[in-house]
């Protein structure tokens, strides 16, 4: 791997990825309900994911991505931890797909369909995660007539019960401690107490679904439950929808939702009643007045109507059309919650540590990294809100005058 030396504001601990917020807009990806384990801290826009042996820390800026990863005791050695780090920057361009230009995608997207130009500057850098499948699949069984809060909440809980912490970490700006746990084993989960321990947490139905789909694969598979859901990668995206369908609590878009997050399957379109709508309303799918659930004839023309408008990464594309459909995302792009393109155009001045560090290569062509100054300046919608503030208060002032 090449590493060239630059200066930089780099967060003290952080190493730098040269990556434009067009490519990857964490307040979104992380937050539109693809994953559900991630810990967001909005003042200092940190955001912290507990793996099976480390704890991944992300800033972002308008053209860097910021990384470190801390891990429990006893520390890593000063050779051991060289390469704890190429293992955490493996980690986060497979996670992310960052091998994936972004910024071609939207443009092709937008070429095709005059909807998607529409909303392509609000809702950039929303790219698709490639997620643990176990992590995934449980998470998904959650997502049954529920919403991304309640989801997270659940997940979070789950961790809590069924996962020890390996690390208690202070909050960024914060003296409050947060203890991170793991994703739980199959094995955890596939215990017939889960049941009712889940039950008591408020997961209802779901909880029974958790605990059966846990044993059936530790059951069939062993100790390598989790290793044969990877494989399910390699295979047709019929054979790994067959295959997650015999699970209890998977459906068709519960299924779907597992293909296109973690097992590669990047033109399968999860049909909800969010994406319905908006095939009803913009491409030419008739409404099903009086419906309840949606039958499989008219998921499959949904999902093929929209293949065609799109191409192969309809599910990615189907990811942004869905986000900007969110309730959550109402105000995303306006007001004080700037847009990843207007914040590489203004960018509020925040004073940070400076420091001289390595930054490795960007991996996308230079002309799609936005140009990087030697100061650079972190984003922050909080202080975005505060100028605007300060501007109305001092408009007031030379009104009262």
């Amino acid at each position: 791997m090449t590493i060239v030396t630059t200066s930089t504001t780099i967060p003290h601990g952080f190493k730098a990825l040269p990556l434009s917020i067009l490519q990857l807009s964490l307040p979104a990806v992380l937050k539109c309900g693809q994953s559900f384990r991630w810990h967001c801290f909005e003042e200092l826009s940190e955001y912290r994911l507990c793996l099976h042996d480390r704890v991944v820390c992300l800033r972002q800026t308008a053209n860097h991505l910021f990384y470190r990863a801390l891990f429990p005791d006893p520390q890593p050695t000063e050779g051991q931890l060289s390469t704890k780090d190429n293992e955490t920057l493996v980690w986060l361009r497979d996670y992310f797909q960052l091998d994936v230009d972004l910024l071609k995608l939207y443009d092709e997207w937008s070429l095709k369909d005059p909807v998607f130009r529409n909303i392509k500057e609000r809702f950039s850098g929303i790219r698709m995660l490639r997620q643990d499948p176990w992590e995934n699949l449980i998470s998904f069984i959650c997502s049954s007539n529920n919403n991304i809060s309640r989801i997270s909440k659940m997940v979070q809980n789950l961790c809590k019960e069924f996962s020890p912490p390996i690390l208690a970490l202070t909050d960024p700006g914060s003296t409050t401690l947060t203890q991170y746990h793991p994703f739980p084993s199959p094995a955890a989960l596939g215990q017939p107490e889960v049941t009712s321990k889940l039950r008591s947490l408020g997961f209802g139905y779901r909880a029974e679904f958790i605990q059966k789909t846990a044993h059936m694969l530790v059951d069939i598979h062993g100790d390598g439950s989790e290793e044969w859901l990877l494989n399910l990668r390699q295979s047709s995206t019929e054979h790994a929808r067959n295959e997650l369908l015999k699970f209890m609590g998977v459906g068709r878009k519960v299924a779907d939702c597992i293909l296109l997050m973690s097992l590669d399957k990047k033109e399968v379109i999860p049909c909800d009643t969010h994406v319905h709508q908006i095939a009803v309303k913009y491409y030419g799918v008739k409404s099903s007045p009086g419906r309840s659930t949606m039958s499989p004839k008219l998921y499959q023309e949904i999902n093929t109507r929209l293949v065609n408008v799109w191409g192969q990464y309809a599910g990615w594309a189907h990811s942004v059309l869905f986000t900007s459909d969110l309730k959550s995302f109402s105000s995303y792009g306006v007001s004080s919650t700037p847009s990843p393109q207007t914040l590489l155009k203004k960018r509020p001045r925040i004073v940070r540590e400076i420091q001289t560090s390595t930054v490795h290569d960007s991996p996308f062509p230079l002309e799609d990294v936005a140009h990087q100054s030697q100061t650079e300046i972190f984003v922050s919608s909080h202080t975005v809100s505060e100028t605007q503030s300060s501007v109305a208060e001092r408009v007031k002032r030379r009104r009262r005058q």
